[in-house]
């Protein structure tokens, strides 16, 4: 390839933003010549290599929006310490089918028993899928659902919560909402009822979950909504935070 036509390929890919498939182009020109390859094969590699990197600068940038709390992967949960659960149940659900589906996840169960880092490694999972995903606690979903009511964005705010693939609401339950901000709460889970999948961990049983909302008849109607076809995982097993730190004081 002589100077003036690598000059004009080079333009032609940084107009069309090639940016990955400009630095190796003359590797994979070099190992075109060698090999003796098509002009189809040549081609062909030098946009897998622009589209798997693009696929991977996809994945970080939706794990990084996502704003997960810590980088917890499915392969780093421990399930010896949650004789209850089941592996497989698991596997098949960061296989996505729950958010091919539309239907919701909720992990049940008192802190330390991996709720979270469950919850964060399927929100992993989905993000590497294609899935923009946004993780949130409860309490800060209502403060900013409850700012935006009061800036007069709240429907904005709305149809954004509304456009992620899947929404994760984590520890629910831990603070008690106000009459606003339980009505306001509600609003998002309603928009997404069974046309966008949640996954919600709580340390409360359905029972208890007037506590969280104080009106019984909201409390009613949006169990209704979120329990409807959803995976419910109790986590009845001992905490592994707890387990963890009796062994290191034995």
């Amino acid at each position: 390839m002589n100077a003036g036509m690598k000059a004009m390929l080079d333009e032609n890919l940084r107009f069309l933003k090639l940016s990955s498939a400009i630095k190796n182009l003359e590797e994979i020109n070099r190992q075109a010549l060698e090999s003796k390859i098509s002009y189809k094969e040549f081609l062909l590699n030098l946009t897998e290599t622009e589209v798997q990197i693009r696929r991977e600068n996809g994945q970080k940038k939706r794990i990084r929006e996502a704003c997960f709390p810590l980088y917890k992967a499915l392969s780093t949960f421990k399930f010896d310490f949650a004789p209850d659960l089941n592996p497989r149940l698991i596997n098949d659900l960061a296989d996505g089918s729950y958010i091919r589906e539309n239907r919701n996840i909720i992990f049940m169960g008192k802190s330390g028993t991996g709720k979270t880092h469950l919850a964060t490694a399927l929100g992993i999972e989905a993000c590497t899928k294609g899935i923009r995903t946004k993780f949130v606690t409860g309490c800060s979903l209502v403060n900013e659902l409850t700012e935006a009511r009061d800036e007069k964005k709240l429907s904005l705010l709305i149809r954004r919560y509304y456009n992620y693939g899947l929404l994760i609401i984590d520890e629910l339950g831990y603070v008690p909402f106000s009459k606003e901000g339980a009505e306001l709460l509600f609003q998002i889970l309603t928009e997404r009822n069974e046309r966008k999948p949640v996954i919600i961990t709580t340390n409360k049983g359905f029972g208890d979950w007037t506590e969280i909302f104080g009106d019984p008849s909201l409390t009613a109607a949006l169990l209704d909504r979120v329990t409807h076809r959803a995976h419910v995982i109790n986590c009845s097993w001992k905490s592994y935070r707890l387990s963890e730190t009796l062994k290191e004081r034995n």
